[in-house]
């Protein structure tokens, strides 16, 4: 890999969106298309969303601390939250300026020149998703993630605003321009409220993904016998980080060490299966009844 942390993927990130601004900026000077400016705008939009996640990164890096036991993680889904909002605003500019070259039609120039940056640009956006999604899987990053889906629906739109300026260069229909801006700030929209969604489930301490929460299952079924059973098994995640917790019920004869030890080698395997897993164990005698009257915990809560 080619940096040690997200946050170094992030300022990658960050010149990518400075230089595809400039590029866009200019392939849209030259010829005047409001498809090409839609496109501009919304790598402003990657530029402030790139910053943003830089911020929270930082913020998500530090360690626990007296006011924040469980860490940082969290601010991550801030700056997907913020992203989510850029890009909605980007797509209400983007339409204003499109109805209004509806209304009043213009000729493009320069087209030739203009498309060839606007790809070139495209292509960079395309080689930095590709490495910010490898990142993301690597640290298991919403933000990094979030900006590399961003950036992939940036070059999805970018070639259509391409293909559409090209049609408008073949056909001579001016008015095709100004679709294409409309149905840019579409797809925008589109993207922007998948991820608020997805800000605001991990906000809410959603759950291990399902097949995460299978390998977990299949884990503690492997461990159980007439002696060791579990249950209370409650799970969530946090930017980056996934957090488990469980009832293990050992027979009340055993020694405190035989069940520190039991623990300490179910915790040990689970953090080993998920990665970036914190995990806290409750020992608890099997006899006793009322050590099972929360055995149904995980399956309450929906």
């Amino acid at each position: 890999m080619l940096f040690g942390s997200p946050r170094s993927y992030m300022l990658l990130s960050v010149a990518a969106a400075v230089a595809t601004i400039v590029l866009k900026t200019w392939a849209w000077h030259l010829t005047g298309s409001v498809g090409l400016l839609s496109d501009a705008m919304e790598s402003g939009v990657n530029l402030v969303a790139a910053l943003g996640a830089f911020w929270a990164l930082t913020l998500a890096a530090k360690p626990a601390d007296r006011r924040h036991h469980y860490g940082h993680f969290k601010a991550e889904y801030f700056s997907s939250g913020l992203e989510s909002v850029l890009i909605v605003v980007a797509a209400l500019a983007i339409s204003h300026a499109a109805i209004g070259r509806l209304q009043e039609p213009q000729p493009l120039e320069q087209l030739g020149i203009g498309l060839a940056i606007s790809l070139l640009a495209t292509a960079l956006n395309g080689l930095v998703a590709w490495v910010l999604l490898k990142a993301a899987k690597r640290f298991h990053s919403i933000t990094l993630r979030a900006d590399a889906h961003h950036l992939l629906t940036d070059v999805w739109t970018s070639t259509g605003v391409v293909v559409g300026i090209g049609l408008v260069k073949l056909t001579g229909w001016t008015i095709l321009d100004p679709l294409i801006a409309i149905a840019v700030a579409v797809n925008i929209i589109i993207t922007g409220w998948k991820m608020l969604h997805e800000t605001a489930s991990g906000l809410l301490d959603r759950s291990l993904p399902e097949e995460e929460q299978h390998q977990l299952e299949q884990l503690l079924a492997a461990r159980t016998t007439d002696e060791i059973r579990f249950h209370a098994l409650r799970t969530r995640v946090a930017g980056s980080r996934r957090f488990v917790s469980l009832h293990v019920l050992v027979p009340g004869s055993w020694t405190v060490q035989q069940g520190h030890d039991l623990c300490e080698q179910l915790e040990q395997e689970i953090a080993t299966t998920l990665t970036r897993t914190h995990v806290l164990t409750h020992l608890e005698p099997i006899e006793d009844p009322s050590s099972w009257d929360d055995q149904n915990f995980r399956w309450e809560q929906g």
